[in-house]
C-alpha cells in the first residue's frame, strides 16, 4: 500500500513539475464590473494550472480601443457582446473563440440604509441631487441605466442631475464616497452572501433595457499562448460558474 501511495504521489508531483514547467503569462483586458470575480477566479487559476494572469480592468470601450491599436492583450472579457464581435470581424480574435462568461445585472445603489426603496420610485420622485451612472459611450451598465430611465419616462427631468463616470468601477466610488446620493452599478459590485452588502438597492427589472450579455474572446495575440487557451477553458467551468453565480450573474443556457 505504501508503494501504491508513494507511486501516486510521484506521479502528482511529476504531472505539477509538468505543468508548471510550461507555465506562462497572459495578459488579460477585463471589464471593471468583473473585477471582484476575475480576482477570485484568477486566484484558483494560477494555483490550478501554475499558468499567471496580468489583469488590467477598465472600460469595454477604452479596452476595446486599446486592443484596436494594439495593446498587448490576450483576452478581452467585455461587458458587452458588441466589441467583441467586432474584434471577430476585424480578424484580432481566434476565430470560434467568442462565448457568453455572464449576463450582467443593473442595480440602482445607494449607500445610505434605506434611501433607495425596492421599486426604484425615488427616479420618479426625483428627491436627491446628483444620480451616478457609468458613461453610456464607455459602458455597457451605463448604456442600461439610460434604458431604464427612458423606458420610465424620467430620463429628460433627471439629465441635469446625472454624473459619469469613467466607467462602473468610478460610478461605485462616487456614491460609496457620498459625492452622488445614488447611481446605476453592477449587482456584483454591491452583493456579497447573496444579499447587498450595505446601503439600499433597485435590482432593476431586465425588461427595461437590453440585455447585459457578457462575452469574452481569445485575441489573435493569444492563439499560440497555452495560458490564454487554458484560461478561456477555465471560465466555462463548473468551477468559474460557480464564483460566477456568486456574485450575482447569470450563465447562458
Amino acid at each position: 500500500m505504501k508503494k501504491l501511495i508513494s507511486l501516486g504521489g510521484a506521479i502528482a508531483i511529476a504531472i505539477m513539475t509538468a505543468t508548471i514547467g510550461h507555465a506562462e503569462t497572459v495578459n488579460v483586458a477585463v471589464a471593471t464590473n468583473f473585477t471582484a470575480p476575475m480576482r477570485a477566479i484568477a486566484e484558483v487559476f494560477e494555483q490550478a494550472t501554475g499558468h499567471r494572469l496580468k489583469l488590467a480592468f477598465g472600460s469595454s470601450g477604452k479596452l476595446f480601443a486599446q486592443i484596436q491599436n494594439g495593446a498587448p492583450f490576450q483576452v478581452f472579457l467585455s461587458a458587452d457582446g458588441v466589441k467583441p464581435e467586432k474584434l471577430e470581424r476585424a480578424a484580432l480574435t481566434v476565430p470560434g473563440s467568442r462565448f457568453t462568461y455572464a449576463l450582467g445585472t443593473l442595480v440602482l445603489w445607494s449607500a445610505t440604509p434605506g434611501f433607495v426603496d425596492d421599486k426604484g420610485e425615488i427616479l420618479t420622485q426625483g428627491d436627491f441631487k446628483h444620480l451616478a451612472l457609468a458613461n453610456p459611450k464607455l459602458a455597457p451598465y451605463g448604456a442600461s441605466a439610460i434604458e431604464t430611465m427612458a423606458a420610465l419616462g424620467v430620463k429628460n427631468q433627471l439629465n441635469p442631475k446625472l454624473v459619469l463616470g469613467e466607467n462602473v468601477s468610478q460610478t461605485y466610488q462616487f456614491v460609496a464616497t457620498g459625492n452622488a446620493e445614488l447611481g446605476f452599478v453592477a449587482l456584483s459590485q454591491v452583493i456579497k452572501d447573496g444579499r447587498i452588502a450595505e446601503g439600499s438597492a433597485w435590482i432593476v427589472p431586465a425588461e427595461l433595457h437590453s440585455p447585459i450579455r457578457q462575452d469574452a474572446v481569445l485575441l489573435a495575440s493569444g492563439k499560440d499562448n497555452a495560458a490564454a487557451q487554458a484560461l478561456v477553458d477555465y471560465l466555462k467551468s463548473g468551477k468559474a460558474a460557480a464564483v460566477i453565480r456568486n456574485y450575482g450573474y447569470g450563465l447562458p443556457h
